[in-house]
């Protein structure tokens, strides 16, 4: 008995998770999924301290939860593109930013394109595309420009597919900027619609101050998208993307059609970077250029770097603590810059394969130790 107390305890804690009864599991996640909708009310000591409205120069807490959730939907879709089809894409922003713009363009009586829909099918001024139609309109804009991205460019490898994509992310920017007639320039689109709900106390469902429900939508929405990931991580296109991260020509000579798999990463990628957009844009109510700048997808980069590249859950982690950390420890703003670098070096040398990485990838780092040590050895 105490032979397989010490193998037990000897197991990781992905082992353990895995070996634990089906009821427990389910249970467990149950528990985690009704803590994570209860965390807006959260006002219990000592747990309350976790939250950022404690002083006066705090940020709103539910706003906070929104917006890490968002970035976990960012962080989950960059993962297809980087953690599991190992392509490193420095302009992700650029899909963030169209799924943002697309709800904006078309949902929004103060934009040009619904103006000039209204003059051209004598529509009334207070005429804008649905809500639920802008969902499909923004998927489509996202997956389309990441195909349109993908498909020239991703014969690129390495440094030059970084930096052709990094100009793509500013190239949504500057020209969402510059196009004045189309998407109001640097005034940007106000009025931007919400998802339909009942009226309470005079306000719509989904309104800037009840932000717990916005929360509660986005966190519905990352379940979902968790849960798809998670199924195409384990079937054969995830197994596709993994192979030609490893080693793209051995997967080529194996009948691993390698740039027809990254242009599927490409495009879900984009996808989720679209609807993560939409939901930043429908809870502002208010597009404008500037919150697409480029360090937002250095920032995106980063998350799915140190939680863990190739694993759901690090790039969750990851998420959460460059979003939630900064938030929490607002009065000390000015060394944010200083300590997200200190944090990014050490995290770089004692963990490089990330705080959660995959087992697979944390393997790889593991057998590349053990033969950088051997090569020493040698010498």
């Amino acid at each position: 008995m105490s032979q397989i107390l010490d193998a037990y305890r000897g197991l990781k804690l992905g082992d353990r998770w895995d070996g634990a009864p089906k009821v427990v599991r389910w249970a467990v996640m149950l528990l985690v999924i009704a803590f994570a909708f209860y965390l807006p009310y959260l006002n219990i000591l000592p747990f309350a301290y976790i939250r950022t409205d404690l002083s006066s120069t705090g940020s709103d807490w539910a706003s906070v939860l929104f917006l890490i959730v968002v970035y976990m939907i960012v962080a989950v879709g960059l993962n297809v593109v980087i953690g599991l089809a190992g392509l490193l894409d420095l302009g992700y922003v650029g899909f963030y930013a169209l799924g943002a713009y697309s709800i904006a363009l078309f949902g929004s009586t103060n934009s040009p394109v619904v103006g000039a829909l209204q003059s051209r099918f004598g529509f009334s001024e207070e005429w804008a595309v649905p809500f639920a139609v802008c969902i499909p309109i923004a998927i489509v804009m996202s997956l389309i420009a990441g195909v349109f991205l993908g498909a020239p460019t991703l014969r690129l490898r390495g440094d030059y597919l970084a930096i052709v994509t990094l100009g793509f992310g500013e190239i949504i920017r500057i020209t969402a900027r510059n196009l004045d007639n189309v998407t109001n320039g640097a005034a940007g689109i106000t009025q931007v619609p919400v998802p339909p709900g009942p009226e309470i106390d005079g306000r719509n469902f989904f309104n800037t101050i009840d932000a717990e429900r916005w929360y509660w939508l986005a966190l519905t929405v990352l379940l979902l998208i968790i849960f798809l990931a998670r199924r195409l991580e384990h079937s054969r296109v995830g197994r596709a993307w993994l192979a030609i991260r490893e080693d793209e020509d051995a997967a080529s000579v194996m009948g691993v059609a390698g740039f027809k798999f990254k242009l599927w990463a490409f495009a879900i990628g984009a996808t989720l970077g679209g609807l993560a957009g939409l939901l930043f844009g429908s809870k502002q109510q208010y597009v404008e250029p500037n919150a697409f700048m480029v360090n937002l997808s250095f920032l995106f980069v980063a998350m799915v770097v140190i939680g863990g590249s190739g694993n759901i859950f690090g790039a969750l982690l990851g998420a959460f603590l460059l979003t939630y950390l900064p938030e929490r420890f607002r009065a000390f703003v000015d060394w944010r810059p200083f300590a997200f670098g200190v944090a990014l070096v050490a995290v770089m040398i004692l963990r490089p394969q990330g705080l959660v990485p995959s087992r697979r990838r944390a393997r790889e780092f593991e057998d590349r130790r053990h033969e950088a040590e051997e090569a020493a050895a040698d010498v």
